[in-house]
């Protein structure tokens, strides 16, 4: 049996239709809440209701569970985040409940550039969320992620809805910070092939995708995808900020969280040869994994979700 925590997410929506695919029993975890948990339609998995915070539920829930992909994170709750008792302390306690019911394998999803010692607030929850792990004696991997893309992701779709929007587009330090775009089902095959690599294990990798990009350049390439286009300015990041907590303020919909300037702050890279070398596979290129953002009205559905309170996952 195999956990997933945030299996309503982006990235564990992808994670549990791979697994139940390739024939294998999964339980997701989903917090308590009087809303309709968005599991991906269609596939069958068990579901386990528990919070990170309760511990009998945690242990509960890894009953007869071998592997735990722990993808659960508050960082796009935006304004109602709270990623101190989400990321930091409910990683601790995830991961005590698997050394007590001796779990086999624990993955966990982190970002490039997290640790401890960052001046950045997610950053460093990730970097202390990561020596929880690290620190439980349970074997496992951590992935330090590139920015994700792929249908329903916090990069290019946010940004699709805000072109088709706002006629005028921020960009930090002239928008000259590099990304390299990881294709989410890139991630999961890399999540799925490590049980069968040994060399991945207790181990920290850092993967994104197969190019770098300036910012500038990868929403331009949304925007021609979308045919849309806007007017671009450059900002401060401090006044970036204020913008995106403004924009939280007056719109319950607006899908940028304050935390997400942390991506922007800085060069987010990694070896290009990583997932090659260790995988043994090439990562989609940005430009050719863009499918999901093609025939889709974004005025019509910009109009929709930016006003609208969004479901908390």
């Amino acid at each position: 049996m195999i956990l997933v925590t945030g299996g309503t997410g982006f990235v564990g929506r992808a994670l549990i239709r791979q697994l139940v695919a390739n024939g294998e029993q999964v339980r997701t975890l989903i917090r308590p809440s009087p809303r309709t948990p968005n599991l991906p339609r269609g596939v069958p998995v068990e579901v386990a209701v528990a919070s990170l915070n309760d511990d009998r539920g945690l242990r509960a829930a890894m009953r007869g569970v071998d592997v735990v992909y722990h993808l659960a994170g508050a960082e796009h709750q935006g304004a109602r985040a709270n990623i101190l008792e989400v990321d930091a302390r409910g990683t601790y306690n995830l991961a005590q409940a698997a050394a007590e019911m001796r779990v086999r394998r624990l993955f966990y999803v982190s970002h490039l550039g997290a640790g401890r010692s960052s001046y950045f607030p997610l950053l460093k929850i990730k970097g202390i969320a990561e020596e929880h792990i690290r620190r439980s004696g349970v074997p496992h991997t951590i992935f330090r992620s590139a920015l994700l893309y792929g249908p329903e992701d916090h990069f290019t779709t946010t940004f699709a809805r805000l072109f088709s929007f706002f006629p005028i587009s921020f960009l930090p330090r002239e928008g000259g910070v590099l990304l390299q775009p990881l294709w989410v089902e890139d991630l999961v095959t890399c999540l799925l092939w490590s049980l069968e690599i040994p060399e991945t294990l207790n181990h920290t990798i850092d993967i994104g995708g197969a190019e770098y990009f300036p910012f500038r350049q990868a929403v331009e390439i949304i925007q021609e995808t979308i045919q849309k286009k806007s007017w671009f300015v450059s900002l401060g990041l401090p006044y970036l900020r204020a913008a995106t907590v403004m924009g939280q303020s007056l719109m319950p919909g607006f899908p940028l969280s304050s935390f997400w300037v942390d991506y922007l702050a800085y060069n987010r890279t990694c070896p290009v040869d990583t997932i090659p070398r260790i995988f043994g596979f090439l990562p989609a290129r940005f430009t050719y994994r863009l499918e999901h953002l093609k025939g889709i009205n974004w005025n019509r559905l910009a109009w929709q979700t930016l006003f609208k309170r969004p479901n908390v996952k």
